[in-house]
C-alpha cells in the first residue's frame, strides 16, 4: 500500500500535487479532516479495501479546529501499521502574498480582523506537526505547475519502488537555486561553452557541447570528485533510512555544464542500487 498525505501552506501547491497523484491512478481525497484520518487509514488496511494499491489524501487549514489533533491522529495510523508519507508544500511568505493578491482568493485563515500575513503564519504553526513529518518538502517559489507535477510524479515513482531515490537536477543561478535540494555542486568555475559561437544556442545533451566539455581536464576531474563525495556519503543517508536525494548542479544559465554534468552523474549511478532519476530545470 503506497499512501500519501499532501499537506502544506495555502496557495503553494496542494491541488496540483493531488492531481497528480490522481493522475497516476491514486484513489484520492481532498480535505480530509484530520481527525478522520484513523478511521480512513484502518479502512484501506480492511479486506473490503484490498482493490485499492495506491491512495492520497490532502489535509489543511481549511478544518482548522480538527487540526489540533493532528499529532494525536498521525500516532494513531502509526500504529495501525500503516506506513504513510508525507509530501509537504511551501513557498515563501511573499510569494504567496502575491498568488492570493493574483487570484483574489481569500486566505482560509484570514477574516475582518485577520490580515493575510497573519494567516499565513497561523498555518504555517498549525501544519508543524506535518511539516515536521514530510518525507518529501518542496518549495513551490520559483515552481511551475508543470514542474510541480513532475516533482510529485518523480517522488511517487520512486516511492513505490525499494531502496533510495535519487534525483539529479541540472540548474541556472541566475535563475535562483532549488530551495529543496539536498546538495547543491556549483559548476560554474568549468569552461562554459556558452562562449563559442557554435555550441550558444546548443545544450549539453548536444553532442558538439559534450565533446567540447570532455575535453576540458576540470570537468571529468570535478565529475569524478562529486562521484566520490556522493559514493561515500550515500550509504549514510540509507541507513537514516532517508528515501529521496536531491543532488542540484548548477552553472550561470543551466543550459550547458551543469545539464552535461548530472546526466554524467545519472549515467555513473544508474548502474548502483538507487532509484535514479533526472530533471533539467531549464530545459523544461
Amino acid at each position: 500500500m503506497n499512501f500519501f498525505i499532501i499537506s502544506g501552506l495555502s496557495g503553494s501547491g496542494k491541488s496540483i500535487a493531488l492531481n497528480a497523484l490522481e493522475d497516476m491512478g491514486y484513489y484520492c481525497i481532498d480535505n480530509l479532516p484530520a481527525v478522520l484520518l484513523p478511521h480512513f487509514a484502518q479502512e484501506l488496511l480492511s479486506e473490503s479495501s484490498l482493490s485499492i494499491h495506491h491512495a492520497a489524501v490532502s489535509i489543511d487549514s481549511r478544518n482548522r479546529y480538527f487540526l489540533e489533533s493532528l499529532s494525536e491522529n498521525l500516532r494513531q495510523i502509526e500504529a495501525l501499521g500503516l506506513n504513510y508519507k508525507v509530501i509537504f508544500l511551501e513557498a515563501e511568505e511573499s510569494t504567496l502574498i502575491k498568488r492570493f493578491s493574483e487570484t483574489r482568493r481569500r486566505h482560509p485563515l484570514t477574516d475582518a480582523t485577520t490580515p493575510l500575513v497573519e494567516g499565513i503564519r497561523l498555518e504555517k504553526d498549525l501544519l508543524t506537526p506535518l511539516s515536521t513529518k514530510s518525507t518529501k518538502q518542496i518549495d513551490t517559489t520559483t515552481t511551475t505547475a508543470h514542474e510541480l507535477r513532475g516533482i510529485v510524479r518523480d517522488f511517487a515513482g520512486g516511492m513505490s519502488k525499494q531502496g533510495l531515490s535519487l534525483l539529479f537536477q541540472s540548474f541556472g543561478f541566475k535563475h535562483g537555486a532549488p530551495l529543496d535540494a539536498d546538495f547543491v555542486f556549483d559548476v560554474r568555475c568549468l569552461p562554459n561553452p556558452y562562449w563559442e559561437p557554435e555550441l550558444r544556442s546548443l545544450t549539453g545533451q548536444d553532442q558538439a557541447v559534450i565533446d567540447y566539455l570532455e575535453k576540458q581536464q576540470q570537468v571529468p576531474a570535478m565529475i569524478r570528485q562529486i562521484e566520490q563525495f556522493l559514493t561515500s556519503w550515500l550509504p549514510h543517508f540509507v541507513a537514516e533510512h532517508r528515501s529521496y536525494i536531491t543532488v542540484a548542479i548548477g552553472c550561470t544559465g543551466g543550459q550547458h555544464r551543469s545539464v552535461y554534468i548530472a546526466r554524467q552523474l545519472t549515467a555513473h549511478f544508474a548502474s548502483q542500487p538507487y532509484n535514479v532519476q533526472i530533471r533539467h530545470r531549464e530545459l523544461s
